[in-house]
Formats: C-alpha cells, structure tokens, sequence
C-alpha cells in the first residue's frame, strides 16, 4: 500500500538530486530544524569539482539581475498543494441572450467526456506547477502573449505569505491582505521590477513543460523586449534563442507615439533545444512565381536545384565508384534514359547518334560528384519530378511554401495553396483580431482589448507538421490561441490540441463586456471557443471530427483537510475524521489523483458500478479509483481482479477495520509484487 503526495514537485529536491547524479561526492547530509537528516548540496566540493574558472566575491562579470530576482527564482522551484477542480456544467444563470438567442455568461464544459482540450482557469504560477506533473516535456508549443508593462497593465502580485483562503484561487483579484493583481505603473519605483519577478519564474516552468523539440513564443512590445531576451537567454541559453519576428499589428501607426508612428510590436521565440527543433516552410508561394509543367503541376520558376551539369558547389569525385558519380543520356522524344560510370571528357557516340544528350557533372575536365545517388536520381525520373535542359538536369521545385521571414507584414496576394491558385491573406492587425470577436459575439464592440489576431496565430502554428501536437497558452486572454487551433485543424485535418489557462481577471464595469454579462476574462475566452467551434464546424462540414470542445477547470486548494495534529490536540473523533473539504465531490478527488500520477487531465473516463459503489475507469484500466463510502471486500476484489496500474481509495472509503486489515492481501493476491500500486489517500 502507498500513500499519494498531495503535493507537487519540490524543484529543490530534484535539483539536489540532478547535481548528485552528476557529482556524488558533493552529496552531504545536515540536520533540519527539527533534527531530521536531509540530503544536501557540499558547495565547498562542488566549487572544487568546478574550479576551472569560478567567479566570486567583488570580482566583475557579466550578469542580469534586478531586486527579488533570487526570491522569483525561488517561486518558481517552490511547491504546491493547490489542485484542479473539474466543472462540467454551467454552474451560472445566462444573464443575457445575443440577437440569434445565443445565451451569455455559460461557464461550464463543452463535451467534458470526449474533449482533449483544457480550459484552466487560475492564477498560471500555481496552474504551472500542477501542469509540470501531467505534461513534463510534453508540449509542443506554447504561445503567451503576457502584459506588456506599458503602465497600465496589471502585473501578477506572487505574495505567498498570503492568506490561503481558497477566495485567492477563485477570483483572481483580491484577499484581506490585499490586491491579488497590482498596477504597474512607474510611480510605484518597481517599473522592470515588477514585470521580470512575474515573467521569470512562469518562462522557467515553461521550460519544463517544453519537449525537446518544443518551441515557446512570446509577444512583447518594446517596453520589455530587451529583458525578456535577456530572461530567455538565462533560462533557455542564447544559442536557443531562434529569432525574434517583427509583426505589423498596426499599420496606420499609432498617434499616441511621441516621435515615431509605432506599427509593430515583436514576437520572441526559444527552444527547448534547438538542434532538435525545425520550422516547415509555411507561406504560401505567389501564384507569379509558379508554372504549370508538361504535366499540369505547378512548379516554381527559378531556384531549381542542379542535379547534373556543372555544379560548383558539389565535390570533386575521388572514388570513381560513388554512388554520385555517374553520366546521364537522355532522348526527350521517347524519354529514354540510360545512366553509366564514365571518364570526363569521353562519350557514348553511339548513344548521341541515336539522338541522345549526354549529362554530365564537370568542372575543367575533373568528374564533379552529382547532387543525389543513382539511385534517388531514377525515383525523381519516374515522378516526372526532373528539368533537362540543354546542358544541365534540375529537380523541379513542386514546393508551393517558402519559409517565414522575420518581418512579417500585412498583404494579400494570389498565391498557390495545396496545388491552386487562391487568394491568400497574411492578416495579423489588432484591429482585425477585435473584428472577428466583435462579429463573433454580435457586439457593438469587441469584448475584450487588443486582442490577437486568429491569422497571427495560425501562422505560428503552421510552422509545424500537422502531426497531433499540444499547444499550451497561459496568458490565453480572448483564447486566440485555441480559436486558431481549431480553425487549422479544420483546414487542413490536423489533431492538434490546446490548454488554455488564464486568472479570471473581473471586466472593467463599463466595458462592453460586462454590459453583455460576462463579469471575468474567463467568461469572454470560453463563449469564445464555444461560439467559434460552432461557427468553423457550420464552414467546415466534411471536419466530422474537429474536436470543438473542451474541459473546464479551476484552480482551488488541495480537496484534503490539513488534519496534522499534535499528540496532545487527537481526539477518539478526530483521530478517524473524513479530512475530505466541505463541497469537494468525488470526481474533484479524481482529478487531484490524476495529477499526482502523471495523468493527463484530457484523459478518458468512464465509471462502473462495483457492489452498489461508483468506481471512475481512466485511460481503460489504467487507473481505477473508488471514493465511495462503505467499501466492502467485494467491491475491492472485483476492482483488483481488472488488475490496473494504479487502484486509488480514500482511507475513510474503507467499510470497516476488517477491510482496512485485508485489503493489502486482496490486492497482493490478484497483483502480486505491485503494492505500490494500491495508493490510499
């Protein structure tokens, strides 16, 4: 039998661990407060370990630093004992209905069963760390469009002393100590301060979350480009830093700008690891630039590799049996081919009296190493996919992309699309992204400000192959970010996924969208998602299975009572009290389980009925949890019968002392050498 950790990852543990797989001598051993030993890091043999080139002291070196840096570092590493609670439905009445009837303010799930979506609403610190559980080096992409500190934005204040009132976790805004979310305005003296205490412990768990292949990007204006650069070098390390994109947000310019007109604003993307990550080229070709071949297939005019013929940048041949070393002839009447191993400068007179062309790669009378092997060279021949020239074989160019620039601007031209001409539009202004949700919502104005443009996002995403992939935003906003996905995988069939997180920051009382009902930014993001599904599935009928829903989920503290007590504080009672929280459900336990194991949150579940209780089936067997009262023997024997990864009760579940007492043996008998599998909470 095990007992589950109802807290995350202590990072400081792990990384104790890391430097000890690394340097086992540095490990020593210290007493805590309370007289108990613990691991712990010996500097002193680490510095030795080394000592090549230590800095300390008053010595000058380059660093980034700014006040509580070491304190937002700590953040970051620090654990935590929050949870996510699953809601289903709406747990509000509609305030209101737009002119086609469509109710506001729906707060729950759209397809909670089947969904692999995720809406996680909460403060990202803490949502952060409960992800790094379920989806360590899992993601794929992650897309945050963060405040930009222009002196307005609220930046998250990360004061953990405070009270743990779950009222923190719920609304998002304030406790009896004081403002959750703070102006960071410069008269305050913390301008910089503020912003890189909040970013830098979120990018550093971010980096967690990233596979190894992962790429992160960030929007940012100029206010805080130069530090967050600065931020990812540090966390990411320079030579993960891929570039940093220009983006035409506002063409007109803005005319708040003092000196000049501002039409732009930045988008800063890292690797994980960037020798394992690559874009695919993404942009779509100018219709212009491309021809129809002899076989109906577009095919680019210029930038057509040599593959035969003088070739300056291949190598000279210095083993005459090379795969690429060889001659091509080639009858354009009949498309005859022969291919042979000649010397330069000799021919196959028969051949060319036969009305054949001789093909071959020479520089100054020296044999010159063809581009592909023989053998790829006869694939290409038989796809149609070669260009003979008068003296030169090219590869034909089908490719209808070219790769994504740096500066990316607003423009619409003909261009070809999956093999026709179609009218493409690079659509990424501010104003744009308000119409689409001002239009989506039938306001008079968009709900929420400034918001991403769909085209934008789009964009980033196609820079990968539409292979499923997980796409994480954690300042999701309006949910751009999962609009965008959706919109693609309709397009082109992809089953890319999202998880939206997002602190439910209250509506300005005299925006429009709290005129329209919706009272947080949580509200705006989910009615977005569940009107544009609706909307891209009317477009898209043949997308049967575009998966348009997704699970809602909220940040809370642990389900559990914190029943530590001193000896002298037990009672008879006490001592055998349910520690489950007043309102916690069953299925809140599951999710908080699911977390503890590595579960993913969109993971399948189902519920069976064992001897009159309820017992939650997830990922078909492979964690089966029953948080019922009164389980019997019965119950217990037929569950470890199904013999699942993991099987998970509740303490206070168990019927009696007799089950209490029995149910290691049941389990052992019918899953022998597992016991840790058998967890109680």
């Amino acid at each position: 039998m095990n007992k589950v950790n109802l807290q995350t990852t202590d990072m400081v543990d792990e990384n104790i661990k890391r430097i000890g797989e690394l340097f086992p001598n540095c490990l020593t051993e210290i007493k805590d407060e309370n007289g108990r030993p613990q691991v712990a890091i010996d500097f002193d043999q680490l510095r030795q370990e080394l000592s090549k080139d230590i800095v300390e002291g008053p010595v000058e070196r380059y660093q980034f630093t700014w006040p509580d840096k070491r304190n937002s570092i700590r953040l970051a590493n620090a654990p935590t004992t929050d949870t996510l609670r699953p809601v289903r439905n709406d747990e509000t009445t509609p305030t209101g209905a737009d002119s086609e009837g469509n109710p506001y303010c729906s707060t729950g799930s759209v397809n909670f069963d089947t969904t692999e979506n995720l809406y996680i609403e909460g403060d990202n610190l803490q949502v952060l760390k409960l992800l790094r559980e379920d989806y360590l080096g899992k993601i794929k992409m992650i897309y945050i469009d963060p405040p930009y500190n222009t002196g307005n934005d609220f930046v998250y204040d990360d004061d953990f002393s405070q009270s743990s009132d779950a009222y923190i976790h719920n609304s998002g805004q304030t406790d009896a100590n004081g403002n959750r979310l703070v102006t960071n305005t410069e008269s305050n003296g913390r301008f910089h301060t503020d912003w890189l205490n909040m970013i830098y412990p979120r990018l550093k768990l971010a980096k967690d979350l990233l596979s190894e292949d992962g790429i992160l990007f960030i929007s940012i204006d100029d206010n805080e480009l130069d530090n967050l650069i600065k931020v990812g070098n540090e966390i990411y390390g320079a030579t993960n830093h891929i570039a940093t994109l220009s983006v035409e947000n506002n063409p007109k310019g803005r005319k708040n700008s003092a000196f000049v007109s501002v039409s732009s604003e930045y988008c800063v993307i890292f690797a994980r690891n960037k020798e394992m990550s690559y874009f695919i080229e993404n942009v779509p070709k100018k219709a212009s630039d491309m021809t129809l071949d002899e076989n109906g297939r577009y095919v680019h005019n210029s930038g057509k590799r040599v593959l035969v013929g003088e070739n300056s940048f291949n190598k000279k041949v210095s083993n005459p049996n090379s795969e690429k070393n060889y001659v091509v002839y080639y009858r354009c009447t009949d498309k005859a081919l022969e291919i042979k191993k000649e010397n330069a400068g000799n021919a196959d007179k028969e051949l060319i009296n036969n009305g054949f062309i001789r093909y071959a790669s020479e520089k100054k009378g020296v044999l010159i190493e063809n581009t592909y092997t023989e053998e790829k060279f006869k694939e290409l021949f038989q796809q149609d996919a070669l260009d003979f020239s008068s003296d030169k074989i090219y590869e034909k160019n089908y490719s209808d992309t070219i790769r994504i620039k740096s500066q990316l601007i607003n423009r619409e031209y003909e261009a070809i699309v999956r093999g026709k001409k179609q009218i493409f539009s690079m659509e990424l202004t501010t104003t744009g992204g308000g119409t689409i949700l001002k239009n989506l919502f039938t306001l008079s104005d968009s709900p929420f400000p400034a918001p991403k443009n769909v085209g934008f996002l789009k964009l980033l995403i196609s820079l990968f192959p539409s292979a499923p992939f997980l796409v994480l935003d954690f300042f999701s906003g309006s949910a751009t970010t999962a609009h965008a996905v959706m919109q693609l995988n309709a397009e082109d069939g992809g089953k890319r996924k999202f998880i939206m997180v997002q602190l439910p920051e209250k509506t300005d009382e005299k925006s429009e969208a709290y005129k329209a009902g919706y009272k947080n930014i949580c509200e705006i993001g989910k009615e977005r998602i569940r009107r544009a599904g609706k909307k891209i599935k009317e477009e898209h009928p043949e997308a049967k299975d575009l998966d348009i829903g997704f699970r809602v989920l909220k940040l809370d503290t642990s389900n559990m009572e914190d029943v530590q007590r001193t000896p002298k504080q037990y009672t008879q009672a006490s001592l055998f009290a349910d520690n489950l929280k007043p309102g916690r459900s069953e299925e809140d336990l599951l999710f908080q389980t699911m977390l503890r194991l590595g579960i993913d949150l969109s993971a399948k579940i189902e519920s069976f009925n064992s001897h009159g209780k309820t017992v939650f089936n997830v990922n078909d067997n492979y964690l089966l949890a029953c948080f019922d009262t009164d389980v019997n023997e019965s119950a217990i024997e037929e569950i470890a019968k199904r013999q699942p990864v993991y099987f998970v009760m509740r303490d206070a579940s168990l019927a009696s002392d007799n089950v209490r007492d029995n149910i290691d043996q049941l389990w052992k008998h019918y899953n022998p050498g597992r016991e840790k599998d058998l967890i109680i909470i």
